[in-house]
């Protein structure tokens, strides 16, 4: 595969001599930890339908490590050949990346849920050499999916099924055989490992709209984020991290998976997520932080209240994804004990903010939180005119960790000359440079000329004592151009109808023209792997509604 990550070169020089480009890569890491506590418990892996653990060392982990990179070596996979890994969190997703690592391969996470429609673009797009998927996982036969997808994609030679029974399973063709034992096995992890500024991970983002573009980042980019990111939590060694979000997606990867490496700490994998197994699981292993969105912190909250059973080592809860209710804070850090961090960040360049430990609690639900050091932000109107002080506009990040370009579209890096890139969001900074994110610049409602706050009444709307989950989006009209429709999932047991939501809006002072003009109400909301409400898909919905209804008119 040859990678366009024109993005890179340009700021290489600025990036290493400000010290935020490590020149280092998840090798030399692993390589640490087994030289400096090779007994240390690095990863304790839990599948939660089946109740199997599984444990590895440092040592243990880096031996594993070598053992898949020499099987993947012997399937014809060379220097930039891509991996795709379709895993939940398992074991074998974190070592298929390390094993990746030694030879210089690169891994291409994929989402679990993702069906034939995704995988044939993302598969052919990325010229997969390796697809590594489970043989059944929550009831879906995988094995039998990406089986017939195969001879539909011509750089696929290889189809590995862990938990497979057969030739092609993960066990016969590379965590089984002492690979790392053959004659070669040296010469093949040492001849082609990747340099800090090659391409080793290719992501997708998660479909909020459009097409998937496929992300590509470089060991600079990432670990130039999870430094200061693990600085800023006060993150260490002694840390034992639980990741129950996807490590197919960038937070699940990034923290997760490499961060424990790079902290010498240790890491607890939750393959799905069930809160009364969380609590468990933090309590058996003392664990101390946890990112996720905010549905996963309103789970655990809510479990732990009822259940009565505390989670004192749980240090720290980082939510990300989505706007945190201040109810939500409130309790959580009541309940919990835990502080409340928020943050946001994207595929592209991972976290970009964040609050501190020491802040105020009130900043974790009235911002998103802090650059981190390394990165840049300006918030700009219309016409590209610095916006001033508390007034939403366009966001731009120019950061260490930005990604190093779209593969294959290049067209689409929204990177100006000055390293400037578009992020596609809407927010405001405050005078001591925190943000808020407001929306997507394709999530704007403008209203007979008048743009809808649109966050603002979300978060409004959240704290409606009937709703677990509230949007806002547009709908078409003849005369304003759009109105605003909100969006909610209640509570269960609990009801709202268009009278009472106006109602609630008219007692908390919101101006008229901001008061959604209709309410839906589902069962569940449209959302990527990583909680993100995915909007396109409630306004296709709410198109589709307004169609039928128009149908039914005399």
């Amino acid at each position: 595969m040859e990678f366009d990550a024109v993005l890179l070169p340009a700021r290489r020089a600025r990036m290493v001599e400000q010290g935020l480009w490590l020149d280092r890569t998840i090798n030399q890491d692993l390589d640490a930890c087994v030289q400096a506590c090779p007994d240390k418990l690095a990863l304790t892996a839990v599948r939660v339908e089946t109740g199997a653990v599984t444990r590895f060392t440092y040592r243990e982990m880096a031996t594993m490590a070598d053992r898949i990179a020499v099987g993947l070596a012997r399937l014809g996979v060379r220097k930039n050949d891509i991996v795709a890994c379709q895993l939940p969190n398992w074991w074998q997703f974190t070592l298929t990346y390390l094993a990746c690592s030694r030879i210089g391969a690169v891994i291409n996470p994929l989402m679990h849920i993702f069906r034939e429609h995704e995988l044939n673009f993302m598969l052919r797009h990325g010229e997969a050499k390796v697809l590594i998927a489970p043989r059944v996982f929550r009831g879906f036969d995988f094995e039998k999916m990406v089986t017939a997808l195969q001879p539909g994609l011509p750089d696929l030679r290889h189809v590995v099924i862990v938990d497979g029974a057969g030739a092609n399973s993960f066990d016969a063709l590379l965590s089984g055989p002492a690979w790392e034992k053959e004659a070669d096995a040296a010469h093949i992890l040492q001849s082609h490992r990747p340099g800090p500024d090659e391409v080793t991970q290719l992501m997708y983002t998660s479909g909020t709209t459009g097409e998937p573009k496929g992300v590509m980042h470089s060991p600079n980019t990432v670990m130039s984020n999870i430094v200061p990111y693990a600085q800023r939590l006060q993150l260490d060694a002694e840390d034992v991290l639980l990741m129950a979000s996807p490590m197919a997606h960038q937070t699940g990867f990034m923290y997760g998976l490499m961060m424990p490496v790079m902290l010498k700490a240790s890491v607890v994998l939750q393959d799905v997520w069930e809160p009364k197994k969380a609590v468990e699981l933090i309590r058996a292993e003392r664990c101390t932080f946890t990112m996720a969105s905010t549905p996963f912190l309103t789970d655990l909250t809510r479990t732990v209240a009822e259940s009565s059973t505390p989670v004192p080592t749980l240090r720290t809860f980082l939510c990300a994804g989505a706007p945190i209710p201040g109810p939500l804070v409130e309790q959580a850090r009541s309940v919990l004990g835990s502080k409340i961090v928020s943050a946001w960040g994207m595929t592209e360049n991972g976290a970009v903010t964040l609050i501190k430990i020491d802040d105020d609690d009130q900043r974790a639900f009235t911002t998103d939180g802090l650059p981190l050091p390394g990165v840049e932000l300006k918030v700009v109107d219309v016409d590209g005119t610095p916006a001033p002080a508390g007034e939403a506009g366009k966001l731009y990040v120019r950061a260490c960790s930005n990604f190093g370009g779209y593969l294959r579209r290049p067209q689409w890096n929204a990177t100006d000359a000055e390293g400037w890139f578009d992020t596609g969001d809407l927010a405001r900074m405050d005078a001591q440079g925190y943000i808020r994110i407001t929306g997507r610049s394709k999530d704007v409602i403008i209203r007979g000329g008048e743009n809808i706050p649109v966050v603002e009444i979300e978060s409004l709307l959240y704290r409606h004592p009937a709703v677990a989950m509230a949007a806002i989006v547009a709908y078409p009209d003849e005369r304003l151009g759009e109105r605003a429709c909100a969006v909610a999932v209640l509570k269960p047991g609990q009801t709202l109808d268009m009278a009472g939501m106006v109602d609630y809006f008219k007692s908390l002072k919101v101006a008229m023209q901001y008061i959604p003009e209709r309410l839906e109400i589902l069962d569940a909301m449209p959302a990527t792997p990583s909680g993100k409400i995915q909007k396109f898909k409630l306004r296709e919905q709410l198109r589709e509604r307004l169609r039928e209804q128009l149908n039914l008119k005399p």
